[in-house]
């Protein structure tokens, strides 16, 4: 479904491509892909984000144009300790794993885009992780840094894809934020295509968090009893 805006759409403007280079991936429980790897020149956020192309995403904007599907994309947030170390704590590295999979298969986009801790970056984010040791949930945890609760912004998601001359997407997220502010940066959302629930017993109280204050649409299942 398509989301409807409450404001009117301020568009992005298209970034231009500046390296595409073939990366082979593997994954630590053996899955391989291979991504065309793209980096960008005026980025408004001066950050070095990159755009994966997975599958056959050459196609996939092809069948757009002729009024096709849209390519499944992903916005995925930078996260060392869950992307890299395979931190508990959070979803970040199951998630980035069941996405490129995913969009293997049908063609399209994973967007890494460095805003470590939801915009904090990597030691305010563990800052918070203390906090949240004490019994704060993830967002009470930002807020006592004196932090937002989410301070990402997805312009620089949507310059990419419009360099890209992708305009239509369907989303591969939980978190109804990006939908809305992709739609605001004139990138049409034509479906919104939950991930996986990765939960665990060391994350259950951060996705409990999304879910219930950030309206996530996480099913936690027997965790949530």
């Amino acid at each position: 479904m398509t989301i409807s805006l409450l404001v009117p759409p301020t568009c992005a403007a298209p970034a231009v491509v500046r390296t595409r280079v073939r990366v082979p991936l593997r994954f630590v429980d053996g899955y391989v892909s291979t991504a065309d790897v793209h980096t960008f020149h005026h980025l408004v956020d001066g950050r070095e984000h990159l755009a994966l192309g997975l599958g056959d995403w050459r196609g996939a904007i092809e069948r757009t144009a002729t009024g096709g599907e849209a390519p499944l994309v992903r916005p995925h947030g930078e996260c060392l300790t869950g992307d890299v170390f395979g931190s508990a704590r959070c979803d970040c590295g199951p998630q980035l794993r069941e996405a490129v999979e995913r969009i293997s298969r049908t063609g399209g986009f994973l967007l890494y885009l460095r805003q470590e801790g939801r915009g904090i970056g990597l030691y305010e984010k563990l800052d918070a992780y203390a906090l949240q040791d004490s019994g704060l949930d993830t967002y009470a945890a930002n807020r006592a840094l004196g932090r937002g609760d989410d301070e990402r912004d997805y312009t620089a998601a949507a310059q990419m894809l419009l360099g890209l001359g992708v305009s239509r997407i369907r989303l591969l997220s939980n978190n109804p934020d990006k939908a809305l502010q992709l739609e605001r940066l004139c990138i049409t959302v034509d479906e919104n295509v939950p991930t996986g629930v990765h939960v665990s017993e060391s994350n259950l109280h951060y996705l409990t968090a999304k879910r219930d204050l950030t309206a996530h649409t996480l099913d936690l299942g027997r965790f949530a009893s």
